[in-house]
């Protein structure tokens, strides 16, 4: 890629060939990279946990990082890649929605080298429905609003009769610039704080990025930093959930993956129908993951008859890639090398039991992780406000998990699309308790029961989310009024599920306040999670404050070590 100010360009943009479609994706990628922290502070509440900067920015460089790493000079093609990059990178409700954008887009690029200006502009206004689909409430005065409002204008342009991109894509980046200055207007908590969307700020970067990438205006520091990447993108080797059973307990003994180009090939017989192509897979075996589009159908299944898997896909194309592992005998090499794990009774390897259902649980925090782990958690996955993991790390930790079966635990409303997604593309059986705070994954986990099924976990565990109130105690980055509220820089806030209670100049004061205003007639149990800025002393204080009010209240007291807040107060 070639980097630094370029002369501005006379002739018209009539073609995105592979070259200027991997410049306008890199640059995207570098300037979310250098604006992230503005974007983050874009944040609506003014606490120190502003992410949405840096979920967009890591999931853009993830999706870079594949395009970069294609060979195609097939704009499809490529255009494929950064769809597949941005969703198995995705951080945060934002990146996700940022990488349903380009799966819209890249479905619009299907089969095209290159892309003429009413194929850009169709694959973006692809793109703007797809986000709208993803989303089961949208929202006005967001990212959404960008897309659409952009893309529509692209769509004018067309219809128009111009046939220069630069041209059109200065019409779209002046709507989207447009549409996210109004947002303020469509959301009223964004006016009453005085900043737009940050979701739109960071898909109106990556417009400008765009143009600026088409018009040879600037491209700087094309290239998002490498050592981000790859601290990203970590993706590791599936493990089987029989992985960890002696080789004569593995029940389907070859791990069998094949990739099938659709209609290709002298051994079609068939026409590809999902629900057909899938129950006789299902017939095979287990842990089947069947994922198609309209050219390739991608297989993984755990079966005795991996010659009668590739039979069945060559019926309905030809094969682009197999790979069969025999499980059996990887388990015995993987027990005759491990001389660690012995019983001390008789030196033979111990047997690690499968786990029937895996408990996944994000968490910030040691003491927070332990805690989760006793109430059942078999999984943690670090993470939380400011470090939401990708569907990438959600995936592998469901996959890896060595269960039949999982339970994930998001423990914050950001991570939902993301923990929705991996549920979705995960090797077993997977569902979500839309847990939003880590006090609502407690109480969730009280009603988890290891003999029951999935379903029915699923259902007992998402109906006590909302018998537990949810406080945080944090300081305010900057001056704003919300919530009628006005809050000064450095003060203490009081946050009950999500919405600011108090405010004060102490962070005990505020603590003490706020769970005031949570205790009621039928609360009667506070727990109380210190973090790396809270201390067990003004812990005390405030279970002091809460006898005062109601001395028959029960008041639990542990060290969570999360960062950002300093305490997290729930009330049940």
């Amino acid at each position: 890629m070639s980097s630094g100010k370029r002369e501005e360009r006379n002739l018209s943009v009539t073609e995105i060939t592979n070259l200027e479609f991997g410049q306008m994706v890199q640059a995207a990628a570098a300037k979310l990279n250098n604006q992230a922290e503005f974007i983050n502070s874009l944040n609506v509440f003014p606490v120190p946990d502003g992410d949405t900067g840096t979920n967009m920015s890591m999931s853009m460089a993830s999706g870079a990082k594949y395009e970069r790493e294609s060979t195609s000079d097939q704009v499809g093609v490529l255009a494929a890649a950064l769809a597949k990059g941005l969703l198995m990178g995705a951080r945060g409700n934002s990146g996700v929605i940022l990488s349903q954008i380009f799966r819209g887009f890249s479905k619009g690029c299907e089969g095209k080298a290159t892309l003429s200006p009413a194929d850009f502009v169709n694959a973006y206004a692809n793109g703007a429905q797809t986000a709208y689909k993803a989303v089961m409430k949208p929202t006005e005065g967001t990212i959404l609003t960008v897309v659409r409002e952009s893309a529509q204008a692209g769509l004018d342009a067309i219809k128009a009769g111009d046939t220069d991109l630069a041209v059109i894509m200065k019409k779209i980046v002046d709507v989207a610039d447009t549409a996210l200055a109004k947002t303020p207007d469509l959301l009223p908590v964004l006016k009453e704080v005085g900043v737009v969307d940050s979701g739109g700020q960071g898909l109106d970067f990556v417009l400008h990025a765009f143009y600026e990438a088409l018009t040879g205006e600037v491209i700087d520091e094309i290239k998002p930093d490498n050592a981000q990447i790859e601290e990203m993108i970590n993706v590791q080797h599936h493990q089987s959930a029989q992985g960890k059973l002696n080789p004569e307990d593995i029940e389907f003994g070859y791990c069998t993956q094949m990739m099938v180009r659709i209609g290709h090939g002298n051994s079609v017989t068939k026409q590809f129908d999902y629900e057909e192509f899938y129950n006789y897979l299902a017939g095979m075996g287990d842990s089947l993951l069947v994922i198609n589009d309209d050219e390739v159908v991608k297989v993984h299944v755990h079966t005795e008859h991996p010659d009668q898997v590739l039979g069945w896909g060559l019926q309905f194309g030809d094969l682009q890639t197999i790979k069969i592992d025999n499980m059996r005998w990887q388990q015995e090499e993987i027990m005759q090398n491990d001389d660690q794990v012995t019983s001390p009774l008789n030196d033979k390897p111990a047997e690690e039991p499968v786990t029937e259902t895996a408990v996944i649980a994000v968490s910030s925090g040691d003491g927070i992780s332990k805690l989760f782990q006793s109430l059942g958690v078999t999984k943690i996955i670090a993470g939380g406000q400011t470090m939401n993991p990708s569907i990438q790390d959600l995936t592998d930790a469901i996959n890896q998990s060595g269960a039949k079966q999982a339970i994930v635990l998001p423990n914050n409303s950001n991570i939902f699309m993301a923990a929705d997604q991996a549920a979705e593309v995960a090797d077993i059986p997977t569902v979500v308790v839309h847990a939003k705070t880590i006090a609502q994954g407690m109480s969730a986990l009280l009603e988890y029961n290891p003999d029951a099924d999935l379903d029915a976990n699923h259902d007992a565990m998402e109906g006590n989310l909302s018998l537990v109130k949810s406080g945080e105690v944090t300081n305010a980055v900057r001056d704003t009024t919300i919530d009628g509220q006005a809050i000064k820089k450095d003060d203490y806030m009081g946050i009950v599920d999500g919405k600011i209670v108090v405010t004060m100049p102490t962070v005990a004061e505020a603590a003490i306040a706020m769970v005031k205003e949570m205790l009621d007639d039928e609360s009667e149990i506070v727990t109380i999670l210190y973090g790396q800025d809270g201390s067990s002393e003004v812990a005390e204080q405030i279970e002091a404050a809460i006898e005062e009010i109601d001395d028959e209240v029960e008041v639990q007291i542990y060290e969570g070590d999360q960062p950002v807040y300093p305490y997290l107060i729930s009330v049940e």
